[in-house]
């Protein structure tokens, strides 16, 4: 008998999440949701096993779906690809989030709650009642410079222009063309969120406290920032030029 709740898909990219993976997990599905729940992790392939313990638990849940990718890898390659099978799954709503805890799913409720109304909704560190806890002043400070650099440059009406965990209506994952999309790095949610913007979909802002990964170590460090940064300043001229050419009813 076919169910009438509405679905909604997690993806999570992953690369050496292997301390973090299993937990997140079930963290998710124990959460008390009148939805379909289902897991997607897209795996780069990582070299201790992340993908094993992932398959190992997809082989006793079927909510739960490996995508193991061994070409193009990194963060934005990654998400295009998680999100790419996650509308296989034909869902209502498409969260995505990092694997390392930093967003705790403790926050999908009210995600979806809002995304009821609007087009995407943000998990916020920099609006009331939101926190970015356990980051050194250096972090902070690299966060607030760049942060303010990327407010003024693409002119996005949210605060937490770089926060990874959203959740999307299906039709916006659709419409944005995810073949089209340049950024193989971090930058890929950024571009996303440009991308939407200059499309018109709704953006709204929910305040979650963002603590520092619970094991494992941070993949971010200063050249990623660099080339997360450059790569920001090609796709402002880019997208709204093909989004101008695009024959595509947006």
């Amino acid at each position: 008998m076919r169910s009438n709740k509405k679905k909604v898909v997690v993806m999570i990219p992953t690369y050496n999440e292997r301390e973090n993976i299993r937990e997140l997990i079930d963290e998710i599905l124990n959460l008390k949701l009148e939805y379909d729940l289902q897991i997607v992790v897209a795996d780069d392939n990582s070299p201790d096993g992340t993908a094993e313990i992932v398959e190992e638990i997809a082989r006793n849940d079927k909510r739960v779906h490996l995508l193991v990718r061994k070409k193009r890898r990194g963060r934005g390659a990654g998400g295009i690809d998680g999100f790419k099978e996650a509308l296989k799954l034909n869902p209502d709503y498409v969260i995505e989030m990092d694997g390392d805890f930093s967003h705790q799913p403790k926050y999908i409720p009210l995600l979806i709650k809002h995304c009821k109304n609007y087009d995407i909704v943000i998990g916020s560190r920099f609006i009331k009642g939101g926190k970015d806890l356990n980051r050194s002043l250096i972090r902070k400070f690299i966060t607030f410079l760049v942060r303010n650099f990327i407010r003024k440059l693409f002119k996005i009406p949210v605060k937490d222009v770089s926060s990874g965990y959203r959740c999307f209506r299906k039709e916006v994952l659709k419409k944005i063309d995810l073949d089209d999309l340049i950024s193989i790095g971090p930058s890929i949610v950024l571009e996303i969120l440009y991308k939407a913007y200059l499309m018109n979909f709704t953006l709204y802002e929910v305040p979650i406290i963002f603590v520092d990964r619970r094991k494992g170590k941070t993949k971010l460090n200063f050249l990623t920032l660099l080339e997360t940064l450059i790569m920001a300043l090609k796709f402002k001229k880019y997208i709204p030029s093909r989004i101008k050419a695009s024959s595509k009813p947006y």
